[in-house]
């Protein structure tokens, strides 16, 4: 390919060259030929044969050179901003270095559909990569044609989920580590959000940036009430404050008008338990929160105006109060305490007993620290999780909140005891829950029974891990199978409920307890429970198992867009999924029976993405309970 490409390159330089008899490429100034070399068509197979030649295209194409890393900046873009401009480096070490890193990942990825995830991060862990390689290609792998390798995007996805929190969780003991007086809220809201929400692009210059233009529009405001207010002289980023109580009014009575009447920011009143009213990018997204994420967005806002506001850690309504002193005072009716919730609204600490509906001790008017309004952050987000269906998307919350609680208090016992049950229910992390439960005993021994039952059970588990079952393996063809009609990567709707589904495992009868059976009245169908039954995924997000005579073949087969799809599909081919290999080995015969089903290929639909946050753990028993009748 070189040479054909310099080949033609070559006489449209004749007219240039000053000696008509020179026509030799090594004759050419080193500049022009690295020209050539940097040629977008150039591979980097092309340049290893171009300096292989001789010893001057050998000296061209040297690793500090400018091919190497104009070939080193078109193949991997995104990690440019790892290098300064004009940076001296041998691009032909680091190519050489991510090119590596690219396949041991991709080796990693393919290993691991057959474990836990967890066992896949001490993989991980032990390669000694660079970090910034290794979510380089796992970038890579999620961008890649959609409808293909998604058993391998699925867990690309949870090794990028989970390398990304213990980035956020090193940066938020970093911070937990700084003198008090210089941990900004702001900031550790933000690390709470991105540890929340690992895959979305939530960084501290973006936030920053998107509060610096609401104090602009603040100072406008004040520009027209009060142009020598100096809150119009501070610089972004200076630190300064106002004295005068009339001035501080004045930013005050500005921000509320900016915030609130301009921008329309709420409390969120109809739907308080959505942990998105807790994520700062969503707070300024929506502009929409509780009352503790809307009085750190205003607590940030007045002080970068001038104004010192505290927080107030109060029963059931985070409050901010603002002191009409001079210098602070103990008396709790010395301070004005603002409802970023209610719009801004400024009560006595008489008029705050009504918002709660009963008398608090003076206790509870006190400001508090940057710690204490971060663990009530995570802490109404640990209530959410609790509160939760029992779903993956709740149980993922859980995790996540009890990570971020334990880092900034890690001798909780009560949080401590949640998470070794938590991770027990799960079936995950046996190892780590021994670790948490003998800090439990070390921290208090009068837990000794629960941690007694615990530490036998998970011992039992781990016994089981070391003699795992073989998966059942279902053959259409076996004489009980018979009456099976349709087979695992059938795309199918409900007759009743209306929703699309794919089809992911089956069972020739219903195995639900009689329980289960009575409460979804499957005994008001037709054929009972005795009749096949199947596990699918839902476009909504949901795992159900519906009986065969509520199922038909979709009509116009269409992508489902539910988080879990990649564990049990390679890729979706226009009327159906093919099952990934795991998922074949269980169900042999099911492929063909599949292709045989599908119906005639449709035009490609737009595959409709789920947001819900991935869980790390490992996935959820096959069969979940359906919240509706089957």
């Amino acid at each position: 390919m070189a040479t054909s490409v310099v080949g033609e390159v070559q006489p449209s330089l004749n007219g240039i060259i000053s000696d008509p008899q020179t026509k030799k490429l090594t004759d050419l100034p080193s500049e022009l030929l690295e020209h050539i070399l940097c040629f977008p068509v150039l591979k980097h197979v092309d340049i290893c044969n171009v300096s292989s030649c001789c010893k001057r295209l050998h000296d061209v194409c040297h690793g500090r050179g400018k091919v190497w890393g104009h070939q080193y900046k078109l193949r991997w873009p995104r990690l440019q901003r790892f290098y300064r401009q004009n940076e001296s480096c041998d691009w032909l070490r680091e190519y050489k270095t991510r090119h590596r890193v690219g396949i041991q990942i991709r080796r990693t990825v393919e290993s691991i559909s057959k474990r836990f995830f967890t066992e896949v991060v001490s993989n991980i862990e032990s390669l000694g990569m660079p970090e910034h390689f290794c979510e380089d290609e796992l970038l890579f792998i999620l961008t890649s044609d959609k409808r293909k390798s998604l058993t391998l995007k699925y867990y690309a996805k949870k090794i990028l989920y989970f390398l990304r929190q213990q980035n956020i969780l090193r940066s938020l003991k970093t911070f937990l580590e700084q003198p008090a007086e210089q941990q900004s809220a702001l900031e550790g809201a933000i690390l709470v959000d991105q540890y929340c929400n690992p895959l979305a692009d939530v960084t501290l210059e973006s936030i920053s940036a998107q509060v610096d233009e609401i104090t602009e529009k603040v100072k406008k405001m004040l520009r027209i009430k009060n142009p020598s207010h100096p809150s119009l002289r501070i610089a972004q980023g200076g630190c300064f404050v106002v004295e005068d109580f009339d001035l501080q009014r004045q930013v005050v009575c500005a921000l509320n008008s900016v915030l609130y009447e301009q921008l329309q920011y709420k409390g969120n009143e109809f739907d308080y338990y959505n942990p998105l009213n807790s994520y700062i990018h969503q707070v300024l997204l929506r502009h929409t929160g509780i009352p503790i994420s809307l009085s750190v967005l205003y607590m940030t806002l007045a002080r970068k105006l001038g104004v010192e506001l505290e927080p107030v850690n109060f029963p059931n309504h985070f409050l901010l109060r603002w002191c009409q002193k001079p210098r602070r005072s103990e008396d709790i009716y010395d301070y004005v305490y603002i409802d970023a919730f209610g719009k801004g609204k400024q009560l006595t600490a008489k008029e705050c007993e009504y918002l709660i509906g009963h008398q608090v001790t003076a206790e509870y008017y006190s400001a508090i620290s940057t710690t204490e309004v971060l663990l009530r952050m995570v802490g109404n987000l640990l209530n959410i999780g609790k509160r939760g269906e029992g779903n993956e998307k709740s149980y993922q919350l859980l995790r996540d909140s009890l990570d971020l609680y334990l880092t900034i208090n890690p001798d909780n016992v009560q949080y401590l005891l949640l998470q070794a049950r938590l991770y027990f229910h799960l079936g995950i992390w046996p190892e780590k829950v021994l670790d948490i439960l003998q800090h439990i005993q070390a921290l208090d021994p009068s837990q000794h029974g629960a941690v007694g039952y615990l530490v036998q059970h998970t011992l039992e588990h781990i016994q089981h891990k070391k003699h795992p079952v073989t998966p059942e393996v279902k053959k259409r063809s076996a004489p009980e199978h018979l009456e099976v009609q349709y087979s695992v990567g059938l795309i199918m709707k409900h007759k009743r409920s209306g929703y699309n589904c794919v089809i992911y495992g089956w069972d020739p009868k219903c195995t639900m307890s009689q329980e289960w059976i009575t409460t979804m009245r499957v005994h008001q169908l037709s054929n009972g429970a005795n009749q096949p039954f199947y596990n699918v995924l839902v476009q909504d997000g949901t795992c159900r198992y519906a009986a065969q005579e509520n199922l038909e073949p979709h009509s116009a087969p269409l992508e489902i867009g539910h988080p879990e799809v990649g564990r049990y599909f390679s890729e979706f081919v226009d009327t159906h999924y093919v099952a990934n290999e795991e998922l074949q080995t269980r169900y042999p015969e099911d492929l063909n029976e599949t292709l045989g089903t599908s119906p005639p290929p449709q035009p490609p639909c737009t595959q409709h993405q789920s947001n819900k946050p991935l869980h790390i753990h490992p996935p959820p028993p096959k069969v979940t309970v359906p919240q509706e009748v089957i």
